[in-house]
């Protein structure tokens, strides 16, 4: 269940497969000889126009593999995301114990395919079931995957943390029929952020961006929203998805699992409204849809609550 539904432009549509030119970049990348004898879509994402590949090397190889493309919608998401970023994350996780993909080739600049392009491994899996069979014990993969990730070394040379929304424009949903809520949102947002120590965060951290197999964690993938910043934005961020498809209660045990597995870790509920305000404005091409609105509109009176908003 998605979140947010976002525009998407039609130059280099989600699904589009990729042409010939890039194919050929492809199998040039696997040497002289290789073919491309599998493409298939995959779903999810509206930045990027991914696909499973299968290639075989002229010795016979086959290498399961695949291309992301950055779509034209991509542009409005900031210099920063860009095929670099994520670049410079994947070579941060590489020999790492986070079960993430490996980078084969790039072509950041759209020189040799059809935009610019990564081209990574396939891991093993398939993003999560709509209801795990094991909720409490799939809480706490999510949870423990994420401290592996913010203990990497090197989170100061990526770009740093800043919210999608400045704040510069407060305008509350179109569909809402609780405007004062959003404007408490805006002024909590508005205050000085808790202080929190710069780690390497995924930032982007949501349950399809996740791969499982058999009740097993096996991949995190998505990592071109990469920065330096507070953890407590990837626990928003999971915590904001896991609402719509489990409800409020799920998320506040994602919480707890991160602070069991943690250690010990106090959630500021400052972090999910900060998160939860960059979903706006709307004409940034994000939209809640309607369905979800009541719930988000309750999550945040229960966060303001929190916060003595």
């Amino acid at each position: 269940m998605d979140l947010v539904t976002q525009t998407t432009a039609t130059r280099l549509p989600i699904g589009a497969p990729p042409g010939r030119v890039t194919l050929r970049w492809v199998e040039e990348c696997l040497g002289k000889g290789a073919q491309v004898r599998m493409i298939r879509p995959l779903t999810g994402g509206v930045s990027h126009a991914n696909h499973a590949l299968l290639v075989e090397s002229r010795a016979g190889s086959a290498h399961r593999l695949v291309l992301r493309r950055w779509t034209p919608d991509a542009h409005g998401r900031g210099p920063d995301f860009s095929p670099e970023r994520e670049i410079a994350a994947l070579a941060l996780l590489a020999g790492s114990e986070i079960p993430t993909p490996a980078l084969v080739a790039a072509d950041p600049a759209g020189a040799y395919c059809d935009a610019p392009a990564l081209l990574i491994t396939r891991l093993v899996g398939h993003p999560p079931r709509p209801a795990p069979d094991d909720l409490p014990e799939y809480l706490i993969q999510l949870a423990a995957a994420l401290l592996g990730v913010h203990s990497l070394n090197g989170a100061s040379t990526m770009p740093p943390y800043v919210p999608f929304n400045r704040l510069d424009l407060r305008t509350p949903p179109k569909h809402t029929t609780r405007d004062e809520l959003w404007t408490r949102a805006y002024e909590v947002a508005a205050r000085p952020a808790p202080e929190a120590p710069s780690r390497f965060i995924h930032r982007d951290y949501q349950p399809d961006n996740t791969l499982w197999s058999y009740g097993r964690l096996t991949g995190v993938v998505d990592w071109s929203d990469a920065s330096s910043g507070p953890i407590a934005v990837d626990i928003a961020q999971m915590r904001l998805h896991l609402l719509p498809r489990y409800g409020l209660a799920v998320a506040d045990r994602f919480s707890a699992a991160f602070d069991q597995v943690s250690g010990g870790y106090s959630h500021d509920p400052y972090w999910d409204v900060r998160v939860l305000l960059d979903l706006l404005p709307e004409e940034s091409g994000r939209i809640i849809p309607d369905p979800h609105m009541p719930l988000i509109e309750d999550y945040l009176a229960v966060l303001l609550s929190q916060l003595g908003a």
